[in-house]
């Protein structure tokens, strides 16, 4: 196999969607070939070939679901796995299968951003309502965990902390704790709820702050492990300002 053909197929199939599970009587004579080749029911499994076919397919098929996508025809996907390598010709142009890919994939996006966007609501709108939650005047809620008795910081100023980062769900993503260092930035250089919140700190205090996604990652999320919509929650100690 051409490894450019390779290639091409493995991009094309980890995102591609056929929904529905109907089976169709082929007559286009054009097809008799790729639809011999998917006759094939016994497999010799010290071929080289089938091995590496088999391979292929399972490398495509946990892409796939990894990206929330179990509904699928596998018939309908081999068919078109195998007109490509045939040379027969295709229901649909190469652009046309990418332009569906692409519906499809930020279909599934907007629903995941939907859902991820009105679990956060309903979990601030709960959470705002226990007597030691504080909520400022943009909706970022925090809680003071402990209190410190030195200065605070403006949002020019650079900062040094300890924190974690975590889902509502209680997933972290990231936390200076685990690295065994405390992390240094500038307070303009960092989502709104932390620019904003920080600024409430006194040095020597730790707070626990519960940011919406609009003063977070918004729309995008950031990275693979912060979804869009995300509601955020940030344990944050205050260790120095301007060190």
């Amino acid at each position: 196999m051409n490894r450019i053909v390779l290639f091409s197929l493995l991009a094309l199939f980890s995102t591609t969607v056929v929904i529905g599970q109907s089976k169709s009587k082929k007559k286009n004579k054009s097809r008799k070939k790729t639809e011999e080749v998917m006759e094939v029911k016994e497999l010799d499994w010290n071929d080289e070939v089938v091995k590496l076919s088999y391979a292929l397919g399972l490398n495509i098929a946990t892409s796939v679901k990894q990206q929330g996508i179990d509904t699928l025809n596998s018939e309908a996907m081999l068919q078109a796995f195998n007109e490509v390598l045939a040379g027969d010709s295709t229901r649909i142009t190469f652009e046309e299968s990418n332009q569906m890919i692409q519906e499809y994939m930020q279909s599934i996006a907007d629903k995941q951003g939907e859902m991820a966007m009105e679990e956060g609501q309903k979990f601030l709108q709960e959470n705002q309502k226990r007597p030691e939650v504080k909520v400022t005047e943009s909706g970022l809620q925090y809680e003071v965990i402990e209190p410190g008795e030195g200065p605070k910081p403006q949002a020019s100023d650079q900062v040094t902390v300890h924190y974690k980062g975590t889902l509502i769900d209680g997933t972290t993503f990231d936390s200076s704790y685990e690295r065994g260092q405390p992390a240094t930035f500038g307070l303009n250089q960092v989502i709104a709820g932390w620019t904003e919140g920080v600024q409430l700190m006194s040095v020597g205090s730790k707070y626990r702050f519960y940011i919406p996604y609009n003063l977070a990652y918004g729309e995008r999320g950031a990275g693979g492990m912060i979804p869009p919509y995300a509601a955020l929650i940030f344990d944050v100690e205050l260790i120095s300002i301007g060190e």
